[in-house]
């Protein structure tokens, strides 16, 4: 999948202070990229956004 145009930000859920971070890019048509923000130019995950939504609302119900 192309992520040129990407506009990554960091999960309000992230641990900023240690580091462990998760970016999402959700601004691209038709996908969702996640990435390790430790490692940008590493790989990503890509999800159809009806797929990311699915799961951001079921993590969203877990205490």
């Amino acid at each position: 999948m192309d992520l040129t145009g990407a506009r990554w930000r960091k999960s309000s859920r992230s641990n900023s202070t240690g580091g462990n971070c998760v970016e999402v890019a959700d601004n691209l048509p038709g996908i969702v990229g996640v990435r390790d923000s430790k490692d940008p130019t590493g790989p990503a995950l890509t999800f159809h956004p009806t797929a990311w939504q699915a799961f951001v609302a079921e993590t969203a119900r877990r205490p």
